[in-house]
């Protein structure tokens, strides 16, 4: 474990900066048991920053996996009462949500896909207010990391665990900028750097992104005419700057889902709820993927395209540079929130409200209307490399440079 006062200003970055928790409001935190040191120290700072109450959720990823063994598939076709009452109710009542991810990367391997579906899409039917919450801008939302022993063995399987569990913690601080003097200012200047470089994008008005790598990709991404570029901090409805992701380096839209054409190809392993997915391809037309393979974990990505129809489409294109600083860690940390942030991602499922001009104002149907995927699903996969190009095309045809070598061209 890193030291207490490491921890703690850990804590104090994710309540006073991420979630930006304001006087009297309520924060709610998910975490792994495997978390508790961290979560306490996350109260304790909520609290002196002025929460009105902190509600903590514990989970346990071994129960999940018996849990997921021993019941039937049509067991997760329900999603339990009081479970949509505390979601639902957190945030109506306006909570900060905090989300601490620790899991094993192989902690669901061999657990059928299909079950964890049928949870998926039971938990988007039962918890409307909970979903649209984060998707619409009413909740601030962070999701950040904590090591546990499990998943630190998978990512330094050659270390003691001790020490497997003090490396993936340097990494996590690392990478999440808390490890220097000032994490908070370091935020706040980090969270500049992306403005110069959504500004050029949204004045491009790209209306396609090709892309082509050594690894045979060859894809064509359109974007809707209202398409909007964002990176770093998000604000909600009411005003207040949020950073849902810790650590962060993605610009990211969400694009025309029925103008995609080609085939991309995963630079990085995938992990889905505790299964990987190695060596992958998916090729689209017209929008949708009609075709993929993968050298390991295929029925695992069979599952996720197969969510719902959504699930067939792309909502999501994010654009990070090789070279960055949580790809110059050296560490694949068998993580997507780390991994997504490490090289240039696509997702397939759902896009973001908040990429289309006047998106928060408009209902999931009228969003698909115009082009933003809707699903009860949304997974991030890595394309980025060494040799990506991404080349945009303007409405009079003219094509600029976005990427090359795997960085910006601009």
């Amino acid at each position: 474990m890193p030291r207490t006062e490491q921890l703690t200003a850990y804590a104090r970055l994710l309540v006073r900066t991420a979630c930006n928790l304001e006087q009297g409001q309520e924060l709610f935190v998910s975490a792994d048991v495997t978390q508790a040191a961290l979560v306490r120290l996350v109260v304790e700072q909520a609290y002196a920053a002025g929460a009105s109450k902190v509600t903590v959720r514990y989970t346990d990823e071994q129960v999940a996996r018996m849990d997921y063994n021993a019941r039937p598939v049509e067991a997760f076709q329900e999603f339990p009462d009081w479970l949509a009452l505390l979601q639902n109710g957190v945030a109506k009542r306006g909570a900060a949500l905090l989300f601490i991810t620790s899991s094993d990367p192989l902690g669901m391997a061999g657990v059928d896909p299909a079950k964890v579906q049928a949870f998926q899409r039971a938990a988007v039917a039962a918890c409307p207010d909970w979903r649209e919450g984060m998707d619409y801008g009413r909740n601030v939302w962070v999701i950040a990391g904590g090591a546990s022993p499990a998943w630190a063995k998978r990512v330094f399987p050659n270390e003691p665990e001790d020490v497997a569990v003090e490396r993936l913690w340097d990494a996590i601080l690392r990478t999440a900028r808390a490890d220097g003097d000032d994490p908070h200012a370091a935020w706040l200047e980090h969270d500049q750097s992306f403005r110069h470089r959504c500004e050029w994008l949204n004045q491009q008005r790209f209306t396609s992104l090709h892309y082509t790598s050594g690894l045979g990709a060859d894809l064509t991404v359109g974007l809707t005419p209202k398409s909007i570029w964002a990176g770093g901090g998000e604000t909600t409805v009411a005003g207040r700057r949020f950073f849902p992701n810790v650590p962060t380096e993605e610009i990211y839209t969400s694009p025309d889902c029925d103008r995609v054409d080609g085939t991309v190809v995963a630079s990085m392993p995938l992990n889905h709820g505790g299964a990987l997915v190695r060596d992958f391809r998916i090729t689209f037309e017209k929008g949708r993927a009609v075709s993929w393979e993968a050298a390991e974990g295929e029925e695992v990505l069979t599952s996720i395209i197969g969510t719902d129809e959504g699930s067939h489409y792309l909502g999501e294109c994010a654009l990070v540079p090789y070279g960055n600083p949580i790809q110059r860690t050296g560490v694949l940390f068998l993580n997507t929130l780390f991994d997504e942030n490490a090289a240039c991602h696509l997702a397939l499922g759902r896009g973001f409200a908040e990429c289309y001009e006047g998106g928060r104002q408009m209902s999931a149907a009228e969003l698909r209307e115009q082009g933003i995927n809707e699903s009860a699903t949304h997974v991030d996969f890595m394309i980025g490399t060494k040799d990506l190009c991404i080349t945009g095309t303007r409405a009079d045809g003219t094509q600029i440079p976005v990427f090359r070598d795997g960085v910006w061209a601009f």
